[in-house]
């Protein structure tokens, strides 16, 4: 195989195997119903969760063991190769009859406040846009802040830029979910009206933030989801950083000084996702908000 056909069908593989991992993760975290991802995978055998093997997919499931699991699909049937995608009729007969049995009848959405946080330069902006931009029926908490716009932001969609004035204010309110200053710098906090109000009407929302923010609303509100974004690798890190030119030399070197603390915080967080490429991070954090839309994203490949 020619070394370019081989490192595509390598990221190729990569891809695929992200893929199926969104959606265990989304089973295990009770956002999706296992009953769907089967439906979904005999719907079209080519999406994600057509190639997830069985076993796979019932050990996502909250509270059964790889042994629990064995003596299942023997129960049902089905050898431990078998994906989900590739079972016959009376396989996937079997199969839907026990996870009703299982599960019931479908339930309401969960609504729930996803928290995507992440180390300085890592793409959180531009994955928020992105999912913005691609997915409507995401709602996006908009946060306030005191630093001054960085070109090409708007007031009111990227963040509400206020004064110190205005700023203190709202803490005297008692408006914020969570409030902070970053880098020594500027303050930032989370507006909590719009969130609460969102999540009493069933929605869904994504809150883009720092890591100091993310422990803020984790003591606030533990049923919220936390989401850590990672960079490729600490190379690609630096390389984002210093590309970008918005600071100094002065202010990158006490950003990555920040990066590197930041990056040591990763296991706190419920779910990791490595921003490789812009649209498949996205496409796992809208699945883990389990939105409407969140189902065609799944079957990009």
């Amino acid at each position: 195989m020619p070394d370019v056909d081989r490192a595509a069908a390598g990221r190729a593989a990569i891809a695929a195997r992200r893929a199926r991992a969104a959606v265990k993760q989304a089973v295990h975290h009770r956002l999706r119903r296992a009953l769907d991802v089967a439906e979904t995978a005999w719907a079209d055998p080519t999406t994600p969760e057509g190639s997830l093997r069985v076993r796979e997919l019932l050990t996502s499931i909250p509270g059964i063991g790889a042994t629990r699991v064995a003596r299942i699909m023997a129960e049902l049937g089905i050898a431990d190769a078998k994906r989900v995608g590739g079972l016959g009729s009376r396989q996937r007969e079997r199969l839907r009859e026990w996870l009703e049995a299982r599960e019931g009848a479908p339930s309401r959405p969960v609504s729930r406040l996803v928290v995507l946080a992440g180390p300085t330069a890592v793409g959180k902006g531009t994955v928020s846009t992105y999912i913005r931009d691609h997915y409507p029926d995401v709602l996006l908490s908009v946060s306030a802040t005191t630093r001054a716009p960085r070109p090409g932001e708007v007031d009111g969609e990227h963040y509400y830029f206020v004064t110190d004035e205005d700023f203190d204010a709202m803490i005297e309110r008692g408006d914020f979910l969570e409030y902070a200053t970053v880098h020594n710098a500027s303050r930032y906090g989370t507006p909590r009206p719009p969130i609460d109000a969102a999540l009493a009407q069933g929605r869904s929302v994504l809150l883009e933030i720092d890591l100091q923010g993310a422990r803020a609303v984790r003591a606030a509100m533990p049923e919220a989801l936390l989401v850590f974004l990672l960079p490729p690798s600490w190379e690609e890190l630096v390389r984002r950083l210093t590309g970008r030119g918005t600071e100094d030399a002065a202010e990158q070197s006490r950003r990555l000084d920040t990066a590197r603390i930041e990056l040591a915080a990763q296991d706190e967080f419920d779910v990791k996702v490595v921003n490789r490429d812009v649209g498949r991070a996205a496409q796992e954090v809208v699945e883990l908000l389990a939105v409407p839309g969140a189902p065609s994203a799944r079957t990009r490949s």
